[in-house]
């Protein structure tokens, strides 16, 4: 009998998420092929963009991987705690854009304003600056220019870098204070 032809119910979505959590990929065949529509939908409905929602999708069908063992089955059945994934993800997408927008206009601002009148000459310092930042950013520990590099130039939250690299918060936090104040340092009075 195949993964598509399974309608579980509550209880089997139950012992689906237990199978999932022991590292079952028929379980989460199974739970995929059921419920993968429906949460296709939920994404769309929020970021309507076939894709993003797409990309959701698949984050989340991740996540419900990497996570089936702290689903409670006493807060809710296991649709619900996947539509609440989904409908996060969703939301931290579009806030991920917003914030990539925003620090890229940002920056366009504040090279237009630093801009010594669009010579010749501020094109050059400008190019120098960015070599200088580029290399102080290469040297700083590989750990701390990861975790920079996620915030500042790929838009992703502390939280978001926490589950990425499967890192504590406060560790992911101090990673990044540490190698700002060593940019700071080697960039001050040179940039």
């Amino acid at each position: 009998m195949g993964a598509q032809e399974i309608q579980p119910e509550p209880n089997q979505d139950i012992e689906l998420m237990r199978g999932i959590s022991q590292g079952d990929r028929w379980a989460f065949a199974c739970f995929y092929d059921q419920y993968c529509k429906l949460l296709f939908a939920v994404a769309f409905r929020i970021l309507n963009d076939q894709k993003e929602a797409e990309d959701v999708l698949q984050e989340v069908f991740l996540q419900i991987w990497d996570k089936a063992g702290t689903y409670n089955p006493t807060l809710g059945k296991p649709i619900s705690w996947a539509v609440t994934l989904t409908r996060n993800k969703a939301i931290d997408y579009i806030r991920a854009q917003q914030r990539r927008t925003k620090l890229l206009e940002h920056a366009a601002t504040e090279m237009l304003a630093n801009a010594p009148g669009g010579t010749a000459n501020g094109t050059v310092h400008g190019t120098q600056n960015e070599e200088l930042i580029s290399s102080a950013v290469a040297e700083l520990p590989a750990e701390q220019r990861k975790a920079i590099e996620m915030a500042f130039f790929g838009g992703f939250t502390q939280n978001e870098i926490s589950e990425t690299l499967k890192e504590p918060l406060g560790t992911i936090k101090a990673r990044i204070r540490r190698g700002m104040l060593r940019l700071r340092e080697r960039l001050e009075g040179v940039v």
